[in-house]
């Protein structure tokens, strides 16, 4: 059985993000402190230059210790329209956008109030989308993982923590993206990467990048991890814009 697995919420999470929530026995943290610069209010997609951070803007506390599900977005900028343009720019070449985009626009034309709102609603339909099976289920309290049978991904999914050094049982399995002739394959890129290019197919690379080498998959798992490693050659001198 799949021990409990702890995440933060997240917008329109990375790719490393939705393997994990395919494993099922997933909690999502209500009661932690709000942590800026994290992926609950941002997501990195792929610009036809570079890597580009499309973030929330959130509203100004007078604490840094707000509970997450307290936190609201701010709609003092049409960030909304800004992120819908980056993202059709993005992806509108791709095989499954017109497919899928009139699914996800409406997060960008509605006004949710609370961050934590918002993002549910996303992760709900990313899971659906991608073919993820299970509900999702949230903490009642804020919950401590020392000396417990929990594994704690809140923290440990993070823009500044690379997978591959921080999470060595998420392998990213490489697959067809709109811009990788010019960068080569990007990995970890927003849920949103893999969905417009891979569709119907999203859920099988999400299950393929965690805990394969439980599958007996080892001589495969080492395959993929040479060709991932080449592709992240071509993209390391890469610089992420932010919006």
């Amino acid at each position: 059985m799949v021990e409990q697995q702890l995440f933060s919420h997240a917008y329109f999470g990375p790719v490393q993000y939705f393997a994990h929530l395919s494993r099922g026995n997933g909690f999502i943290e209500r009661h932690g402190n709000y942590s800026r610069q994290s992926y609950r209010n941002r997501c990195v997609i792929a610009g036809a230059n570079e890597p580009l951070t499309l973030s929330v803007p959130v509203e100004k506390g007078r604490s840094h210790h707000i509970p997450d599900k307290d936190v609201k977005i701010a709609y003092h900028t049409n960030w909304q329209k800004q992120h819908w343009r980056s993202i059709v720019s993005a992806y509108n070449a791709s095989p499954f956008f017109q497919y899928y985009r009139d699914e996800v626009y409406p997060f960008f034309i509605t006004k949710t109030t609370f961050l934590f709102d918002l993002n549910m609603a996303i992760t709900r339909l990313m899971m659906e989308l991608t073919g993820i099976e299970g509900e999702i289920s949230f903490t009642g309290e804020y919950l401590s993982p020392a000396g417990s049978n929990i594994v704690d991904l809140r923290e440990l999914i993070h823009p500044k923590r690379p997978a591959s050094r921080w999470d060595p049982s998420f392998l990213p399995i490489p697959y067809k993206q709109v811009f990788d002739q010019r960068h080569g394959f990007i990995p970890n890129l927003s849920i949103l990467d893999l969905l417009f290019n891979k569709g119907p197919e999203a859920v099988l690379v999400l299950e393929q990048s965690v805990d394969r080498e439980l599958k007996g998959e080892r001589g495969k798992v080492k395959g993929e991890r040479g060709k991932v490693k080449g592709e992240r050659g071509k993209v390391k001198g890469l610089k992420i814009k932010n919006l």
